[in-house]
């Protein structure tokens, strides 16, 4: 049996729970900062605990005698990316130190660390360049995470692209936009993965004992423009037109490669977008 914690149970912290739980040698601990939510974690994790990121005792409670820590946070608002992710980190790193039993520690950041490299192609060696301030907290707390990794412990950060999946499909995130104008030209580069790949990278990491900085993107790369395209299209709604003369709001422009894990051996589930 294999003891895996899971910091941060969202979105993905839930849906990789269900996966590690459901293949029998895993025993799940799943944190939340929520205790409304603990009941509906019990369905995912043999054991939960309600602990922030910024109590170091509640961590050391948690992550005794376990194997391989997740940290997979997400912020509840802007006004808390510090706290939610830096602190965590820190705390975290702290805690860790005293527990030699953690083999390994993955974390699921962003590809927002790369900033706009106006359409560019970015890869693992490209210097971090974020445009606003939650960008540069992601890109402080992958270094406070790294500053971790010894002979004893493996760090493996991996920088997702913009998730989705069942329950957060991409009509749902832009069907608002349908027939509306739109800022800019629609030409600024998406990266995108599919919930199922941002699982199966997971366990990939975890199984390969993968350490290090490693993007998570498919291979659509789509235009902004193409994305709204393919997904107004395949649901019957309105297009969206674009207004040259206003700038596009997007802080993020970059072509993001995945070839360094692809190089791993991991094989990408979903390649394509699903619309």
């Amino acid at each position: 049996m294999m003891n895996v914690a899971i910091i941060g149970c969202g979105y993905v912290g839930c849906a990789i729970a269900r996966y590690w739980q459901q293949k029998m040698t895993f025993v799940v601990t799943a944190t939340t900062t929520t205790p409304e939510r603990v009941s509906a974690l019990q369905a995912v994790a043999q054991r939960v605990e309600v602990v922030k990121g910024n109590d170091s005792e509640g961590l050391k409670s948690v992550l005794q005698n376990q194997d391989v820590v997740l940290l997979s946070v997400g912020a509840k608002g802007a006004d808390v990316y510090e706290e939610t992710y830096l602190h965590t980190a820190k705390t975290l790193v702290s805690v860790l130190k005293e527990i030699p039993s953690v083999r390994q520690l993955i974390y699921t950041g962003s590809y927002a660390v790369y900033g706009d490299r106006n359409g560019a192609w970015v890869d693992e060696e490209s210097p971090a360049a974020p445009v606003n301030q939650n960008g540069q907290i992601i890109s402080d707390t992958e270094q406070v995470l790294l500053s971790a990794s010894s002979e004893n412990l493996r760090v493996c950060i991996l920088r997702l692209g913009g998730i989705y999946g069942p329950g957060r499909e991409l009509v749902k995130i832009f069907g608002r936009y349908a027939g509306a104008t739109r800022p800019g030209s629609g030409k600024d580069t998406t990266n995108w993965i599919h919930l199922d790949d941002i699982i199966g990278a997971i366990e990939f990491a975890r199984n390969y004992q993968l350490e290090g900085i490693y993007n998570l993107v498919d291979d659509a790369q789509l235009t902004t423009g193409e994305l709204l395209e393919g997904v107004f299209e395949a649901h019957n709604l309105a297009k969206v037109t674009w207004d040259s003369s206003q700038e596009s709001k997007r802080p993020y422009n970059a072509k993001v490669s995945n070839q360094k894990i692809k190089d791993a051996g991991y094989e990408l589930i979903h390649p394509q977008i699903i619309f």
